[in-house]
C-alpha cells in the first residue's frame, strides 16, 4: 500500500485501469504548458524541494572560526483535485458497461491541468512561483482584432526574441479563443493559420487553458523548468454506500531561469 490508498477503494483492478486511461486521455491535450518548458521528473512522492543553487546569510555556529549558511530551496506544492463517482456507475464498469458516466473525473482533470498551466505562465505567489508572463521584461505585442494578422504578430514576437539573443526553435501557448481561431482560420494570404504559425516558429502551437492571450517561448532549453515530484496520479479518499471519492494529485515546482526568453501577445 502507498500514499494513494487505492487498495482501500471499492474499485476493481480493471476499473482502475479504465479510470487511469480516462484521466490520461483528458489530461494529455490540456497540459500544454509542460510541452513548452523543460520538464524534469517524476522524482517521486518523497521529493519535497527544488534546489535553487543559492545560500542564505551566515549564521552563528557552536564553534569559533566556522561559518554556516542554509541552502536555498523552493518547496514543491501538492496539488489535488477531488471528485466523486457514483458506485452504481463503477459497478456498471465492472460488469463491462461502455457508457460509464465519468464526467466528474473529466472536470477534475480540467481543473488540475488549468492549475498547472496557470502556475507556469501566470505564476503563483502563494507558493513562491514566478510565472513566465509576469517575469518577462519584453514589451507585450499588441493583439490585432483582425485574426488574419495573427501570424504577423507571432512573427513580431519571435523577432523580438531574436533581437534579445534568444535562439529558437520557438513554440506558442494559446488561450482557448485564440486556439479556436488559429485551428479554424487562415492567414492574410489564405493559407491555414496553424500551418503558417508552425513554419514561423519551427515548433509547436499548443492550447493552454488557464492563460489569456498568447505567449511565444524559446524551446532551446534551460530557460523555464517545471520540476515534478509525483506526476499526476489517481488516489482514493473515501466512500459511502452511494459514491466513491477519488482525487487527481501531483507535486511540482516551477522556476524561470531566463525571463527574456518569452514574448507576450495580448
Amino acid at each position: 500500500m502507498n500514499h494513494l490508498f487505492r487498495e482501500l477503494a471499492p474499485v476493481t483492478t480493471d476499473t482502475w485501469t479504465m479510470l487511469d486511461d480516462e484521466a490520461r486521455t483528458r489530461l494529455v491535450p490540456m497540459l500544454g504548458a509542460r510541452k513548452l518548458v523543460d520538464f524534469t521528473g517524476p522524482l517521486g512522492w518523497e521529493h519535497s524541494a527544488t534546489s535553487l543553487g543559492r545560500v542564505g546569510g551566515v549564521v552563528s555556529t557552536p564553534a569559533e572560526a566556522v561559518i554556516a549558511r542554509t541552502r536555498a530551496v523552493l518547496p514543491l506544492v501538492e496539488v489535488r483535485a477531488e471528485f466523486s463517482l457514483a458506485r452504481s456507475e463503477l459497478d456498471a464498469a465492472a460488469r463491462g458497461a461502455i457508457d460509464v458516466d465519468l464526467s466528474p473525473l473529466d472536470e477534475a482533470a480540467a481543473r488540475l491541468a488549468t492549475t498547472e498551466n496557470s502556475a507556469v505562465f501566470n505564476g503563483w505567489d502563494a507558493v513562491g512561483f514566478s510565472g513566465i508572463i509576469p517575469a518577462t521584461p519584453n514589451a507585450a505585442t499588441p493583439r490585432d482584432s483582425d485574426v488574419h494578422r495573427f501570424a504577423q504578430q507571432v512573427a513580431a514576437a519571435t523577432e523580438q526574441l531574436k533581437r534579445a539573443g534568444i535562439e529558437g526553435p520557438y513554440g506558442v501557448a494559446l488561450d482557448s479563443d485564440t486556439w479556436i481561431n488559429t485551428v479554424g482560420g487562415n492567414d492574410a494570404g489564405g493559407s491555414p493559420l496553424l500551418t503558417h504559425l508552425r513554419k514561423i516558429l519551427d515548433g509547436p502551437v499548443e492550447w493552454v487553458p488557464g492563460i489569456e492571450g498568447a505567449v511565444v517561448v524559446s524551446l532551446r532549453g534551460g530557460d523555464f523548468v517545471l520540476e515534478c515530484g509525483q506526476d499526476i496520479s489517481l488516489g482514493y479518499a473515501s466512500h459511502s454506500s452511494e459514491s466513491v471519492t477519488l482525487y487527481l494529485e501531483e507535486t511540482l515546482s516551477f522556476r524561470v531561469a531566463t525571463p527574456e526568453a518569452a514574448a507576450v501577445i495580448r
